[in-house]
């Protein structure tokens, strides 16, 4: 017989739909509301750079490099022209001041100081051929002037006898005035004989003065000459090393050519080329430092050159009381750290990549778990070769991703894998 069965409500498979749609609906729920959205990507650790946000003392610096020369040369440039006829040392050597580096031959300029010097002797012979000769027209005219005086004297005593004569009625009167013409007549001749004797002494003087002056004057154009001469022979104006000798014998050289130069040892400087970026920050007596031979040493900017070239100028460093390094030589390549800035307290954060693609403005900051990194909006000020200075963003002890995040796109946190 057969028997009803009652349907029932709440069978196991009602059950296990009713509960497998609650279960769908709660994870639902919880993915819209809850869940973490952001974009993420798994990195290995060993693939990243991580730094650590410190509490330091900021020096602002740049690196730059710097060349050791002489802190004085001396260049060597042709005064005259010439040809090379001997060379007396070789650059690279040590020579002293006042050592015969080579000679020229110049024709033309001895030709013209042995002209310069015939003439001189011209001149001087003139001067005394002239001098004797109006000595001797001097002699002449004195004599002609004593005769003068010595028949002046006669005739000056027969007037005045016969004046007397005249008075008395003794002598005719024609014969008076006879001997009054004479006496008057070699009188003026004497006075004539006396001028013309002190006009000639005169011009005797001025003559043998301008002549005077001419031998000065020519003189002096022989020593001219003389020095002229002189600078045929190439001299070292200080002592030092010959660091560079442009010129062989035979070679013919021009007047004002640089021939070489000579570098003084007892001292050396820096000069260094500094991106024009930096103009406004670098003075006189900004301090810098360098590494050599397992030490630092100090130099101080002593120079700074304003034109600017091919985007850079250039600063000449000394060394502390003009004293380098032991075993520094000249055309060394040094690196420098040239300091900005004094130093003050602030946030630091080691250089890195991450610099080249957030500008600054953002950067990924690990958890304190380690095992992500998420994105965070910081702010950064000065740098130096070692170091970003914090300003926002970063507290001291935080660790940041500091290497590139090339390929990271729009990745809002890294998982950190070991």
């Amino acid at each position: 017989m057969d028997r009803i069965i009652e349907k029932k409500t709440w069978t196991p498979k009602k059950i296990a739909l009713i509960a497998g749609s609650t279960v769908l609906a709660v994870f639902l729920i919880y993915t819209v509301l809850f869940a973490d959205h952001t974009s993420s990507l798994n990195v290995k650790n060993d693939r990243l750079t991580i730094g650590q946000v410190t509490s330091g003392n900021f020096q602002e610096f740049i690196a730059i490099d710097g060349n050791v020369e002489p802190l004085k040369t001396i260049y060597l440039d042709m005064v005259e022209g010439g040809r090379v006829e001997k060379l007396y040392t070789d650059d690279g050597r040590k020579i002293n001041a006042g050592d015969t580096i080579l000679k020229i031959s110049n024709s033309t300029l001895q030709i013209d100081f042995l002209n310069r010097e015939t003439q001189l002797f011209d001149l001087m012979n003139e001067r005394q051929n002239s001098e004797i000769t109006m000595k001797q027209d001097q002699i002449k005219a004195l004599n002609a002037l004593a005769e003068i005086d010595y028949t002046l004297k006669q005739v000056e005593d027969k007037y005045r006898r016969n004046k007397e004569l005249y008075a008395e009625k003794v002598i005719a009167k024609a014969e008076y005035e006879q001997s009054e013409d004479e006496y008057k007549y070699l009188k003026r001749r004497k006075e004539l004989a006396e001028r013309s004797l002190k006009q000639d002494a005169e011009l005797m003087q001025k003559r043998l003065r301008q002549l005077d002056q001419s031998i000065n004057r020519m003189q002096a154009n022989i020593n001219i000459a003389r020095s002229t001469l002189s600078n045929l022979y190439i001299t070292a104006p200080i002592s030092g090393q010959l660091s560079t000798l442009k010129a062989e014998v035979g070679e013919s050289k021009t007047a004002g050519e640089n021939i070489g130069q000579i570098d003084d040892l007892n001292g050396f400087k820096v000069k260094a080329n500094i991106d024009e970026h930096y103009i406004s920050k670098v003075y006189p007596g900004l301090k810098a430092e360098f590494d050599f031979n397992g030490q630092t040493y100090p130099v101080t900017v002593a120079k700074v050159f304003p034109e600017v070239q091919n985007g850079q100028f250039q600063v000449d460093m000394e060394f502390p009381e003009g004293k380098s390094p032991e075993g520094i030589r000249r055309g060394q390549t040094l690196q420098l750290r040239l300091h900005l800035s004094g130093g003050d307290k602030a946030l630091l954060i080691p250089r890195g990549g991450f610099y080249q693609s957030t500008g600054g403005a953002w950067a990924f900051v690990v958890d304190k778990s380690g095992k992500f990194a998420e994105k965070r909006t910081i702010r950064l000020g000065r740098q130096n070769p070692q170091y970003y200075e914090v300003l926002e963003g970063l507290k001291q002890g935080d660790k940041v991703v500091v290497s590139s995040y090339d390929g990271y796109g729009d990745i809002q946190k890294l998982n950190l894998e070991d």
